[in-house]
């Protein structure tokens, strides 16, 4: 069994964007990155700070605007305008989830789609769909697919099922394997909650991605034996032994699958780290693009 250590990858990727960075420098160009956190989830605060930190760390000029959760629809579509017209911003993520009385789906159009780092703006998803690389595409889905990459694991002509539809990951990923060249040229099924016999689905992939928000939902019955398994989910559940009463686990039960697998990714430490990883990807590449490199 072969561990896809994320961390590992991620610093491939950010060796990639020191690179880019100093080429742009020298063409008097420094990538900068906004990320909107609206209100005080403890989970999105600690996302933004990672997203921040990781900004400065590669030279790049970092923006972190936080507003109450009592913003209204109108105020935040101001704040993104802002933002759309700020030369010295390439790139835009508001921060998901956002308060129940706010319009993601608003917030999103909102967005310059070539400020859209995070690759949710229709113009976007349309670009992924038509293979345009002036697109972008959803960081947690390109992280994905750069894991498979980097790991040597083949993916032309294998069948690859994806459990969880979400437009942020399932479908995203989706249309990038089913895609041309590295990492793609894939067949893919998208499972969900009314898949009949979900196992029996699962146990014909030879790539599993869960992508479900339920913790060890995957077991033995769903993965086959040689299986590639990724593993999106982050779960934190009560474990009274951990230190702080609680610790995070995947999609997939782990300990359970992971002797039956060519390769897997842990929780913590696999796609988590790619995620932001492709986010300052994208973010210089907008640079780039914007400086006609």
């Amino acid at each position: 069994m072969k561990l896809i250590e994320g961390k590992k990858i991620a610093e491939a990727v950010y060796a990639e964007c020191v690179v880019g960075f100093h080429e742009l420098k020298a063409a008097g160009y420094q990538p900068g990155l906004a990320v909107v956190l609206i209100g005080d989830d403890p989970a999105s605060k600690a996302y933004v700070g990672s997203k921040d930190r990781k900004c400065r760390e590669l030279g790049m000029h970092s923006v972190k605007i936080e507003r109450p959760a009592d913003i209204s629809q109108e105020d935040l579509h101001v704040l993104i305008e802002e933002l759309n017209q700020d030369e010295k911003i390439h790139g835009i993520l508001v921060q998901m989830p956002l308060p129940d009385h706010l319009s993601e789906e608003e917030a999103i159009l909102r967005i310059d789609p070539a400020k859209d780092v995070d690759g949710l703006h229709p113009t976007n998803l349309g670009k992924l769909a038509m293979e345009d690389p002036t697109g972008f595409a959803p960081c947690t889905p390109s992280g994905c697919q750069r894991m498979l990459i980097e790991s040597g694991l083949e993916t032309s002509g294998k069948n690859v099922v994806i459990v969880g539809r979400s437009l942020l990951v399932g479908k995203s990923l989706a249309l990038l394997m089913m895609g041309k060249g590295a990492g793609a040229d894939a067949t893919v099924t998208v499972a969900h909650s009314r898949t009949k016999d979900l196992a029996a689905v699962c146990r014909e992939a030879d790539i599993l991605v869960a992508a479900i928000g339920r913790p060890h939902f995957i077991g033995t019955e769903h993965v086959k034996d040689g299986a590639v398994v990724i593993d999106v989910g982050i779960n934190r559940i009560d474990d009274p032994t951990a230190k702080r009463g609680s610790r995070l686990v995947g999609d997939v039960d782990f300990d359970a699958v992971a002797d039956r697998c060519e390769a897997i990714t842990p929780v913590p430490g696999g796609v988590g780290p790619m995620t932001i990883a492709m986010l300052m990807a994208n973010t210089i590449r907008s640079c780039r693009m914007k400086a006609g490199l």
